[in-house]
């Protein structure tokens, strides 16, 4: 793969329009401005990120955390592109300059298509169709249909969400450029190719439009012609997910200090364990010096200190293995191969993620009412999908929003349009529409 290639400001929808602009915005930069303006992406502010949403202690929900994730991606992408256009001079003064502001966009973009209520939403949906009573449907659809909504993937519709085109929406979706595209595709291949994992990029609806970009971009294919696509990632790709599994970890220790599930001791020592005796004390001689007692204020403190070597290492990863980026041969997150000490701090994090803060009783209570409310939401829309001529049927049909096509003569677009009204609900919405139409709320006029 070449970087001149790979970084193109061609727009999905809008390959042949050369329309005039009145600023000096980049294509790129206008994509990150039409994400941050967008109705999917202020609807993240109500989205569970890991803690149930606030009450008087503010955490992470999907909104904080993808503008977060935004921020280390520029400046992961700004380090690299500053170190590679010293290798490669010839890329100065070429778009590959952007590289900051594309990885910043995707980031914006990594979370719009996860349901509800996070991972749990995300089961739940799975479930519906593989173990409930969405089983039923599997002789109404074909085979790749049948295994893109088992295998329902929040990045998968994300990519659905920014290039579908929606009832009255125009061509291309978002009309994002190719290279913002392709930088959150994290599993470049077909629903059937999912393996264990179960993660794939696009639905089967979506291909096509995968297929146009990788061509364009010159992205690497790795699965026969006549076999299910499969392409290495765009090199982005790997910028964009350091950033999230940066993000996403550190923040969460800092989340669960403050809703007291670890101590500050706790904390400190996870945070510190990212540094060798000398810049340890250099940390704690600093927070000294400037006068922060207050223990929140000094997390705030390790914390920034943490994310700035994970994102130091996770560059150099990315520069001393650019050639086997552009190859499509390098294997594993940019993070699985930081330095030791580095990994093994941030191998305890994940530890102590998994055993404290995932397992926690409030995460535990999101997931467990999160799981009911979208599984009932799928059981009881995807039978007016099936069964449009029953009277409640028709009366839930009119609930869905005029950019579905839950009217279609398909039975696949219909179930489809279940999915991504769905899907695309807020944690308060869900449990809204799930209270109505159990009869356990009533509208208020």
């Amino acid at each position: 793969m070449e970087w001149k290639r790979l970084i193109s400001n061609k727009r999905l929808g809008q390959e042949q329009r050369h329309a005039l602009r009145d600023d000096d915005r980049t294509e790129f930069k206008r994509d990150y401005d039409r994400l941050i303006f967008s109705a999917p992406f202020r609807r993240l502010q109500n989205k569970t990120q890991v803690f149930p949403l606030p009450g008087s202690i503010f955490v992470h929900n999907r909104l904080t955390h993808s503008l977060e994730v935004a921020s280390v991606g520029m400046s992961l992408g700004n380090d690299v592109c500053q170190i590679l256009t010293q290798r490669h001079p010839e890329l100065k003064d070429t778009l590959f300059q952007e590289i900051g502001t594309i990885v910043a966009a995707a980031c914006l973009a990594h979370d719009l298509g996860n349901p509800p209520f996070g991972h749990s939403g995300e089961k739940a949906i799975q479930t519906f169709f593989s173990e409930g009573a969405g089983n039923g449907i599997k002789e109404l659809v074909s085979e790749r249909f049948w295994a893109d909504i088992t295998h329902f993937e929040g990045n998968a519709n994300a990519f659905r969400l920014l290039t579908h085109r929606f009832i009255g929406r125009r061509e291309g979706g978002f009309a994002m450029t190719y290279s913002t595209l392709a930088s959150i595709v994290k599993y470049p291949f077909a629903s059937t190719e999912a393996g264990e994992h179960g993660k794939f990029g696009f639905f089967a609806t979506e291909e096509d439009t995968f297929l146009k970009i990788a061509d364009q971009l010159g992205l690497r294919r790795l699965s026969a012609p006549d076999a299910p696509a499969a392409y290495a990632r765009h090199p982005l790709v790997y910028l964009v997910e350091a950033a999230d599994d940066i993000c996403y970890e550190i923040m969460d220790m800092e989340d669960a200090h403050k809703l007291k599930v670890l101590s500050f001791a706790e904390t400190r020592d996870l945070l510190l364990g990212f540094f060798d005796e000398r810049t340890k004390d250099e940390i704690t001689a600093r927070i000294e010096h400037e006068g922060i007692s207050d223990e929140n204020e000094q997390i705030v403190y390790m914390r920034a200190r943490a994310i700035n070597i994970l994102e130091t290492e996770c560059v150099k990863v990315f520069v001393d293995n650019e050639e086997a980026i552009l190859q499509g041969t390098f294997s594993g997150s940019l993070v699985s191969h930081i330095g030791e000490r580095t990994k093994k701090a941030y191998e305890k994090c994940v530890n102590v993620s998994m055993r404290k803060i995932y397992c926690s009783k409030p995460v535990l209570d999101i997931e467990l009412s999160g799981y009911k409310i979208m599984e009932t939401l799928m059981e009881t829309l995807t039978h007016a999908a099936i069964n449009p001529e029953q009277f409640h049927s028709k009366q839930l049909i009119r609930r869905f929003s005029s950019q579905y096509d839950i009217c279609s003569p398909d039975v696949e677009t219909r179930i489809m349009a279940v999915i991504d009204f769905v899907s695309g609900m807020t944690d308060i919405y869900a449990l809204d529409i799930y209270q109505k139409i159990n009869g356990i709320s009533l509208p208020i006029v």
